[in-house]
């Protein structure tokens, strides 16, 4: 795997870090953390002079996005380089969270295409609350369309939530997460009024590496 340099621009301790274990020790916990990876220490350095914007985000996500569309030549289903172990008639999840709890965001990406197919966010919440409201956006709008499709996500809670039909999230209702937790209510509320028998399976990263809806942020 290719070394690459981490920027923080908001954590306990700011600056480029040569390590994802150092990055995280600045972030994991640190409300509205703002970090990121880069391939040279050079561009890092200069990232981190320039300060934070949010379109280092946005970027990076859309470029991850371009990257993949690159059709292998042993599927003819897909734009994407999937592996053969993964359905191409499927939807890949994820969320991202600048802090933990911090601004969370989370999108839907079609295997298929490669395209963008919902986004939400950024609002106040953990990342765990984002897997969840994701897998539950996918599944409402695969149902409300009528289509075949499955889901995938590598939020292990996420899933068990889902399967639970309730977000076990340990975040406290306040002003700032009301939102997150309104559409908390509204999740719930749609799993335990409708009956849907779309599959949704585990992103197995250890053997396929990054899901496709992944944000980049690693």
């Amino acid at each position: 795997m290719a070394h690459k340099y981490y920027v923080v621009w908001n954590g306990r301790e700011t600056g480029v870090f040569d390590s994802w274990e150092k990055c995280k020790e600045q972030v994991t916990g640190f409300e509205n953390a703002q970090y990121m990876s880069f391939k040279t220490r050079e561009t890092a350095e200069q990232a981190f002079s320039k300060g934070f914007s949010p379109n280092y985000y946005k970027h990076k996500a859309e470029k991850n996005i371009a990257a993949l569309q690159n059709p292998p030549a042993y599927r003819n289903d897909t734009v994407l380089p999937l592996p053969l172990g993964v359905e191409a008639k499927a939807w890949a999840v994820d969320a991202a969270c600048s802090g933990n709890p911090g601004m969370m965001e989370y999108r839907g990406i079609d295997l298929s295409t490669g395209e963008c197919i919902f986004h939400y966010g950024p609002i106040f919440g953990t990342n765990n609350i984002g897997e969840f409201l994701a897998i539950v956006h996918a599944v409402a709008k695969i149902t409300q369309e009528g289509k075949d499709l499955v889901v995938y996500s590598d939020s292990r809670n996420a899933l068990l939530w889902y399967k639970a039909k309730k977000c076990k999230t340990k975040l406290s209702l306040s002003e700032k997460s009301e939102k997150a937790f309104d559409m908390i209510q509204r999740a719930e509320r749609w799993l335990n009024t409708h009956v849907c028998n779309i599959k949704v399976l585990k992103w197995d990263t250890e053997k396929w590496g990054e899901i496709p809806a992944d944000f980049g942020r690693k």
